[in-house]
């Protein structure tokens, strides 16, 4: 008989874990109000919520919102309760003392004893500082005839009077709350409570309170920040896919998932030692980041962050092939695939550093490099390096590819070949190329090394020969008539124009930039056509609109 019933207990205890399995699988791929239903509806739901890792329950709450996430926050257990106050009712080292009563206010639900069970969890430190904030304990026998204002509560005993302040309505209900349990459940330990209260310093309750918090967050992975920052190490990333593979990760329209491709093959305790231990790396980024544990648009934003380095790396180790992502993740750890996907950009960074300390790299901070180029280094420059996009004003994004990758590093080759040509051009030393640039009315950065390239590049057409310098006022017709034919409906280039721009400029660069040279002179002479062609054919003349692509003498921008 007691075999049988131990047969069917544990018959029991599988089918309950077989269900959170399954629901848990379920909550990966909803989020927010629908993960808290699903989380609210299951039959399991106490023991669900209580299976599941607080920072992910925390997640959900704060994504639907405390004040209507309250049965959720009811249902999970009181060590879950408390890290959701050490990861949302603090700021660096100092309690929020009214978003800590928020939590409380959330948790009290109906049920008492629940209630109870989360405060005696919670560090007392925290309810010390919450009382001493926002109350005055009164001592009857000291003061027998205290004048108070406002709401009060006396303890059962007679011994101490509590005058609320600072707070009202709900924060005050949900003090007044939470000091009437702990009085029913114990009142000996709530007056030594009080008295304790009235008497410990709130600098040192606090600094009390912020190490317990500390060391249970390190726990939950997030380690001080001495070790955190560790993340992001260079590490040797291995050899670089061949040019075959190379050129198909170039080509590929769509980017694979590369950590989808691994949680799909991957049995059911893999996959939660993944998920663990993913956890853990996000929690450690977070704190390499110095952002706050709790705070959600900083949980969302790291958490994108080291996803895309993950990406890169399981890319990179895998040579492109998301058949082989489980296999990677089985020999590998997630920091050091982390690591690589970091170290893949990390070592842009470096390139676009050794560039920009090159001694004609620029003048006087202005960059030797037109604006693509320009934007594109700064943005590689960065502590954690990132690519621009090809939109105006667009603020620079994380790496998420080796197609990505591979066309920053063109876009750096430009730029190693726009710093030779453009230094080349101006004298090849920081003395001449200041002297150069004095010839212009304004300043190398409100200039542009694009107005002095088409500066330069005119001079060629007009003169046949290097001297950058603004278009003289009386040559502007002269300029028009040598670059342009046609009618103003129809504008086009003479025919040997560009050819008579490079046999004048490519023996005054170096070969390894001459490639450049000839992408840069036919952009900037299919610019002038497109901008100004028409109106040149029509009035003979380069009006002051033509300024804003090339200097002119007596024409300020």
């Amino acid at each position: 008989m007691s075999n049988g019933n131990g047969n069917g207990q544990g018959s029991r205890a599988e089918d309950t874990q077989r269900a959170l399995s399954t629901v848990r699988r379920q909550l990966a791929a909803v989020s927010g109000r629908k993960r808290m239903e699903v989380l609210l509806e299951s039959s399991h739901a106490r023991a669900l919520v209580r299976s599941l890792p607080a920072e992910d329950l925390y997640f959900t709450v704060m994504e639907v919102g405390l004040e209507d996430a309250g049965e959720l926050v009811q249902l999970v257990s009181p060590e879950q309760f408390r890290t959701f106050v050490d990861l949302g009712a603090w700021k660096r080292d100092e309690l929020n003392k009214h978003t800590a009563l928020a939590w409380l206010r959330a948790a009290r639900g109906e049920s008492g004893e629940e209630f109870l069970q989360k405060l005696r969890k919670a560090d007392a430190e925290v309810l010390q500082l919450l009382v001493r904030e926002f109350t005055v304990i009164h001592d009857l026998e000291e003061n027998p005839d205290v004048h108070v204002e406002g709401v009060t509560m006396e303890t059962p005993e007679g011994r101490y009077l509590v005058e609320f302040k600072g707070i009202e309505g709900v924060e005050l209900a949900t003090l007044r709350t939470l000091l009437t349990d702990l009085i029913a459940d114990n009142p000996f330990e709530t007056i030594r409570f009080l008295e304790a209260t009235r008497w410990d310093v709130p600098g040192e309750l606090e600094e009390a309170a912020y190490r317990f918090r500390t060391a249970r967050l390190q726990d939950l992975g997030f380690p001080p920040l001495e070790d955190a920052v560790r993340l992001f190490s260079r590490v040797e990333t291995g050899p670089a896919p061949s040019p075959e593979v190379s050129a198909a990760l170039v080509a590929q329209r769509e980017q694979p998932d590369y950590l989808e491709a691994a949680f799909s093959a991957l049995d059911e305790r893999e996959r939660e030692n993944l998920e663990a231990e993913l956890r853990h790396l996000a929690n450690a980024t977070l704190v390499a980041e110095v952002e706050e544990p709790g705070d959600l648009d900083a949980i969302r934003r790291v958490g994108e962050m080291a996803r895309d380095y993950l990406l890169l790396g399981l890319e990179h180790l895998t040579g492109g092939k998301p058949s082989l992502a489980a296999q990677v993740v089985r020999d590998t750890e997630m920091q050091r695939i982390f690591q690589v996907g970091f170290s893949l950009t990390l070592s842009l960074k470096f390139r676009a550093d050794r560039l920009m300390k090159t001694p004609l790299a620029q003048v006087d901070g202005t960059p030797l490099l037109f604006p693509e180029e320009a934007v594109a280094v700064e943005a590689l420059r960065r502590k954690r390096p990132r690519r621009t996009l090809k939109v105006p004003g667009a603020e620079p994004v994380p790496f998420r590819s080796r197609r990505e990758l591979a066309a920053s590093e063109d876009v750096l080759a430009r730029a190693e070949a726009q710093v030779a040509l453009l230094g080349a051009l101006l004298g090849g030393s920081p003395s001449q190329a200041r002297e150069v640039l004095a010839r212009f009315s304004e300043a190398p950065p409100e200039l542009g090394m694009d107005r002095f390239f088409a500066a330069t590049v005119a001079q060629a057409v007009l003169e046949g020969r290097v001297d950058p310098r603004p278009l003289p006022k009386a040559r502007r017709a002269e300029l028009g008539t040598r670059l342009f034919e046609g009618t103003p409906e129809a504008p086009r280039l003479k025919p040997d124009v560009a050819s008579r721009a490079l046999a004048v400029l490519e023996p005054a660069v170096p070969e390894a930039a001459r490639e450049e040279l000839r992408r840069r002179v036919n952009s900037t002479l299919a610019r002038l056509l497109e901008e100004v062609g028409a109106a040149f054919l029509q009035d003979g003349t380069l009006d002051a609109i033509a300024s804003i692509l090339l200097p002119m003498e007596g024409t300020e921008r």
